[in-house]
């Protein structure tokens, strides 16, 4: 609830927010009305004011002209008066030089009168041209104030029906009108709805596609705005671009249009669609009057590229089976390849491991050779051992053995 205070009474009573903004509708549109009144007014006395100065400049330099002449015409009266006071005592000179000087001064008249009389034309053509010149500046004012009055009844028209919704939603709904009263006969098969999906943390407001045979024949992802000329911040086309574009990334649609009510003064926008690819890619500006021929346009020029397309998607699914056949293939031979190099691997070790077993053996059997020989020549040693060859470089030894000998012999 709002309430208002009566600046007569200073009674203050409350009005719901319905009846608040209609109050304050009709306070705004009187001031505009009166605004646009006094701005009429004042560019007329603008007008009338340049052409009133315009001719006020041809007037004086038109007197000055004239000025100028009598000033020439004083002094040639002057000079007449010389000559006739030179040639006072001769009469027959006074009357020729008088006759010549008459002569030259008629003769200058007439230069002048001449001179005058053009003077006047021009005059008059710079009147005649000036007054083409305000009727054709009238004429524009008034094609442009016409224009004006054109647009401010649309926009009236278009707040006037204006509901407790948000401006953004009426566009919405106003461009959903425009496509259900064509849907069945123009676009019988195709798929308009809004874009309920949020899962990337944002979304647009609605989603164009076709297709065709199975092809997606196009797609157009499509962002609707529009504000209360009450905003207090007011948004350029532009500040929503980027999101829009991230928007149509993330949904895989073809193009991004952006249908606006922004900048409602803004000649670019209102001369027709505009294109910022160069900016983003395959993207659009386009004001609701141009709802339906842009998807028609970009429909029909889809329609002719159709064969192609379809002649790239059968290419793209023949080049994906030889994709997945060499991916077969490959995954094949690196699978044999590494049975292959693990049992290659494995044979080498065992062929290894033969191979060390067969050294060792090898080495144990030398090892047992060589235990065999030494013991054979120890055996012959020991049988070749004798007391003689013991005591043999042993001569004391020898002498004890003798000795010894003698003694069991004796015994």
């Amino acid at each position: 609830m709002q309430e208002i205070k009566c600046p007569n009474c200073g009674e203050v009573f409350a009005v719901d927010e319905f009846g608040y903004a209609q109050i304050v509708q009709q306070i705004r549109d009187k001031e505009f009305e009166r605004e646009l009144g006094r701005r009429e007014k004042d560019l007329l006395e603008k007008s009338e004011s340049n052409w009133k100065i315009a001719r006020m400049e041809q007037k004086e330099e038109f007197d000055k002209a004239l000025s100028d002449k009598e000033s020439e015409l004083w002094e040639k009266d002057k000079l007449i008066e010389r000559l006739n006071a030179k040639v006072s005592g001769n009469e027959t000179e006074r009357k020729l030089a008088v006759a010549q000087a008459v002569q030259e001064k008629e003769k200058e008249i007439a230069e002048k009168a001449a001179k005058i009389t053009g003077l006047k034309t021009q005059l008059s053509n710079k009147e005649i041209e000036n007054q083409l010149r305000e009727k054709s500046l009238r004429e524009q004012y008034e094609d442009k104030l016409k224009l004006k009055d054109e647009q401010i009844e649309y926009y009236k028209d278009f707040k006037a029906r204006q509901s407790t919704k948000m401006l953004g939603e009426s566009l919405e709904q106003h461009c959903m009108n425009q496509f259900n009263a064509l849907r069945m006969t123009a676009f019988p098969s195709a798929y308009f709805e809004k874009d309920n999906d949020a899962r990337t943390g944002s979304k647009g407001d609605f989603i164009f596609r076709e297709s065709k045979d199975g092809v997606e024949l196009i797609s157009i992802m499509f962002e609707m705005k529009n504000e209360m000329d009450t905003t207090a911040t007011k948004h350029k086309n532009e500040d929503f671009l980027k999101e829009l574009d991230k928007d149509r990334r993330e949904k895989k649609c073809e193009y991004a249009v952006l249908v606006s009510l922004l900048e409602i003064e803004n000649e670019l926008y209102n001369n027709g669609i505009v294109d910022v690819s160069y900016k983003y890619e395959k993207m659009y500006i386009i004001r609701p009057q141009f709802f339906i021929p842009m998807i028609t346009l970009l429909r029909n020029a889809a329609l002719n590229a159709w064969q192609y397309r379809q002649e790239l998607e059968i290419a793209r699914h023949q080049q994906i089976d030889i994709l997945n056949f060499e991916e077969n293939m490959n995954a094949f031979k690196e699978g044999f390849a590494r049975n292959y190099r693990i049992a290659s691997d494995k044979f080498k070790k065992a062929i290894d491991e033969i191979d060390k077993t067969i050294l060792h053996l090898q080495k144990t059997k030398e090892a047992l050779l060589s235990s065999e020989n030494n013991l054979r020549l120890a055996n012959n040693k020991a049988e070749d051992l004798s007391i003689k060859k013991l005591t043999k470089n042993a001569p004391a030894v020898k002498e004890m053995f003798d000795e010894a000998k003698d003694g069991v012999i004796d015994e």
